[in-house]
């Protein structure tokens, strides 16, 4: 098989599963700089993108025009315009595999991720759990681009520039000579978010630090009312929601000096900058394979796995096992603190 000159790389879903996409894109293309590609998902997340060279976001109106089989064939046959020549599937959902069968018809060679089912499925099982690091996402991204012909190494390669902040971010932000901290305490499911009590007692600890700005990150009208009131409690805090556009965000995040995030989309922004990521993790746990890109795994703060040694519980971290319900409440606050101390080299 020759290698395909117009790769279309499809990745739908949450923020944080297409942001991981973003080194390992930025990697293809960078030891491939003649391949074009064209990332297929959601619009509002092609800033995410505008940074990597010979990469174009196609928007996937899934609730629209690209609705149903129909849709998708509408989808395909778009797609199939742009003249790419080969599919680098990362979702591998039945949405994808609907369009796998429409390129395939076409002669249009799809590989597909491997998520590791049944070896996830070992890790996450509460008898006879196998409780060892799989392969990370990232590279589970990796092996598809491998498998058309297009090597690369994770190991090697440069994060993402700092980006130059918008002037209605330069004032939000203000002048002072201070460390920048951002801190994105929410997530997609309860049981991944750290619970609202403590993060008031831990921006009760940072406020105390007088060479600290602190940001704080969220999305949604419920999310933006409680990081409003935070910000109202903390003298060193500001909320960002609501205030900047998406990608006057993504700029802020890249001139962060730390990212205290949970299992959740913000770190692996922060992440793809390289900037240092502490994350807290509930019934999830590093080993699924989802931990910010780069970042040590010191890094990950984690419940008591001796009380609690059925986590991880799933890889999502969508439902609670009984029992079950408190388990971020072992990661106390000032172990928190401490973390961020370290890495900002604060005393």
């Amino acid at each position: 098989m020759s290698l395909a000159k117009h790769i279309l790389v499809i990745r739908l879903s949450a923020m944080g599963d297409v942001a991981m996409t973003v080194p390992v894109v930025k990697r293809v293309t960078e030891r491939f700089p003649d391949v074009k590609i064209t990332f297929l998902t959601k619009g509002f997340l092609t800033p995410l993108f505008k940074n990597l060279r010979n990469v174009d976001v196609f928007e996937a109106d899934v609730n629209g025009r690209h609705k149903g089989v129909a849709g998708l064939k509408r989808l395909s046959r778009e797609l199939q315009d742009l003249g790419i020549d080969a599919v680098a599937d990362l979702h591998n959902v039945l949405r994808s595999n609907i369009l796998k069968v429409f390129f395939q018809l076409s002669g249009i060679p799809v590989k597909q991720i491997d998520k590791g089912r049944q070896e996830k499925k070992a890790l996450t099982r509460r008898s006879n759990k196998i409780f060892l690091p799989l392969k990370t996402t990232h590279e589970r991204y990796a092996d598809v681009f491998d498998q058309l012909g297009f090597p690369i190494d994770l190991t090697s390669g440069s994060a993402l520039s700092k980006e130059n902040l918008s002037p209605r971010a330069s004032i939000l932000v203000g002048e002072e000579p201070k460390k920048w901290l951002g801190v994105a305490p929410f997530a997609q499911h309860k049981a991944k978010a750290y619970p609202l009590d403590l993060v008031k007692e831990l921006l009760g600890r940072l406020e105390k630090e007088e060479n600290l700005k602190i940001f704080l990150f969220g999305g949604g009208r419920e999310e933006e009312q409680l990081l409003s009131d935070l910000e109202k409690d903390c003298s060193n805090a500001t909320s960002v929601a609501g205030k900047l556009k998406f990608e006057e965000e993504l700029a802020l995040i890249s001139n962060l000096d730390a990212m205290l995030s949970m299992d959740s989309g913000n770190g692996h922004i922060a992440a793809n900058y390289g900037i240092p990521v502490i994350s807290l993790w509930g019934l999830t746990h590093p080993y699924t394979g989802f931990a910010p890109f780069g970042q040590p795994l010191e890094n990950s703060l984690l419940p008591d796995l001796d009380k609690y040694p059925a986590i991880p519980t799933s890889v999502y971290g969508k439902e609670i096992p009984k029992g079950y319900e408190d388990v971020m409440r072992t990661i106390p606050s000032e172990k928190v603190v401490g973390k961020v101390k370290e890495l900002l080299l604060l005393k």
